[in-house]
Parts: C-alpha cells; structure tokens; sequence
C-alpha cells in the first residue's frame, strides 16, 4: 500500500483537537475576564429590570468578535510562518502549501481561515470533503488553492 502525501482526514481532526485546546488555553482568560464582568453588571441591575439583557449582549457582542480575532491570527501568524503550520499541525508533522508546494503568506493564510469559515457553515461539509478528494482537500483548501502535506 502506498502512503500518500497528504495530511488525511483524521490527521486533521487530531491536529484540529490540539489546536482547539491550544487556542482555548489562550483566550480563557480573556473570556473569563468578561464573563466575570457580565456577572458583576448583572448583580447591579433591580431583579427584572429590562437592561439585564444588556450585559449579555455586551458580552457577546465582544467576546464572540474577539474569539474569532484570536483565532485568525492563530492560525495565520502560524501558518504563514517557518513553521507553515498550527501547533496541531506541527505536532503531527504536517504543513500547509500551496499547490506548488510553497509557503503561504499571511494574506494567503487569511484566506484560507475565512474559507474555512464558509466550509463550516454548510453543515461541515467542507470538511468532511477531505475524506474524500484525491489531494485530501476540504472546499476551504479548494477555494484557498492549498494542500495539507505530510513534512
């Protein structure tokens, strides 16, 4: 059986796992920062005022944006590196190239983070293609003309 280039499917998911933890350690300060401060408004609100709301919208309106901030930069600051890859990634000794086998730079690695965005908003499904295009591609590397390779 001949080994393929290529960072397979579960590969991805691994490196995917690793690189949520990674990030998470990263930004639950942050979170954790805001979520007390959504508290603290909140105990100073009468019971059943209509501004109670108001904190937990504060609190999306800046923790989700922020999340996603994070998340990019992560990603395309690591990618667009000498490293050409996420922590997750790196650990499993697979990197990102474009189709010639070139690094990526950091607006290339941006975006392919915001396709990867559109490859989860249709059910994962762009994702999933990975499983089953010859280059083990999802949409997101499709649109993004790059390969998840083997180091």
């Amino acid at each position: 059986m001949v080994s393929s280039p290529y960072g397979g499917f579960w590969m991805r998911v691994l490196a995917y796992i690793i690189d949520r933890i990674v990030v998470g350690a990263m930004f639950a300060p942050l979170a954790a920062y805001f979520v007390f401060r959504m508290i603290a408004d909140m105990h100073h609100l009468p019971p059943n005022a209509p501004e109670q709301l108001r904190p937990i919208f504060h609190f999306v309106g800046i923790v989700a944006p922020l999340g996603l901030i994070v998340q990019w930069l992560y990603e395309a600051l690591l990618v667009s590196s000498s490293w050409q890859a996420t922590v997750g990634k790196r650990v499993l000794d697979l990197k990102i190239t474009d189709e010639e086998g070139n690094p990526l730079s950091f607006e290339h690695a941006t975006g392919r983070f915001f396709a990867k965005v559109l490859s989860g908003l249709i059910l994962g499904i762009g994702f999933l293609m990975v499983a089953f295009s010859s280059r083990k591609q999802g949409l997101h590397d499709m649109i993004a003309g790059t390969l998840v390779i083997k180091s």
